[in-house]
């Protein structure tokens, strides 16, 4: 059985991350919940343990298919392609939430299952860490953004500077305060 979830659907900029996992029954990491409830340094530490004992598969989705589809869509595409992207096909899946994506197994969706059930708490913590990963990278290629601190999120620091220097192409255009942005500012 794969858990799936994501990180990074309520971000002004950034992809969402989806991740599936096939945990090992008799080589569970411990510690493992939801990603929310776990510190940076322990989420890092459980992720290196899942990668190296589980099939764990991070997907993607990037700002145009957000832009393009829907961030609720482009979480559904990421999530397929994850588990699509395991080396075992999975026999079911148990998605976090609401919604399932269109897969070719058996799908559950549980809602709040990242504190449920340990293989979506897994997919939590691979999908938050890889998420995490890719904005501090961002936040080097931009560094007056802060990437790297907020992670995309619309905190009072990041609407600061979106203020002042404008959207990346990293930001989602189709998500009101960003559109509200481009839509104000002037025509070259």
């Amino acid at each position: 059985m794969a858990g799936v979830d994501e990180a990074g659907r309520g971000p002004w900029a950034g992809p969402v991350v989806a991740a599936a996992v096939v945990l090992d029954p008799r080589n569970i990491p411990e510690g493992l919940d939801d990603s929310k409830r776990l510190t940076a340094q322990r989420r890092e530490a459980l992720f290196e343990e899942i990668m190296a004992r589980a099939h764990a598969v991070a997907v993607e989705a990037p700002v145009e298919r957000i832009d393009r589809d829907n961030i609720h869509r482009a979480t559904l595409w990421a999530m397929a392609e994850a588990c699509r992207a395991l080396p075992v096909a999975p026999a079911s899946a148990l998605i976090d939430g609401r919604h399932c994506p269109p897969l070719a197994c058996r799908t559950h969706a549980l809602i709040g299952g990242d504190g449920l059930s340990l293989s979506i708490a897994a997919a939590s913590i691979v999908a938050k860490v890889t998420r995490d990963r890719l904005m501090v990278a961002l936040g080097r290629d931009y560094p007056e953004y802060g990437f790297e601190r907020h992670k995309g999120y619309g905190t009072p620091e990041h609407r600061m500077v979106l203020d002042l220097l404008g959207p990346t192409p990293h930001h989602r255009r189709s998500f009101a305060p960003i559109r509200a942005l481009v839509e104000r500012a002037p025509a070259d």
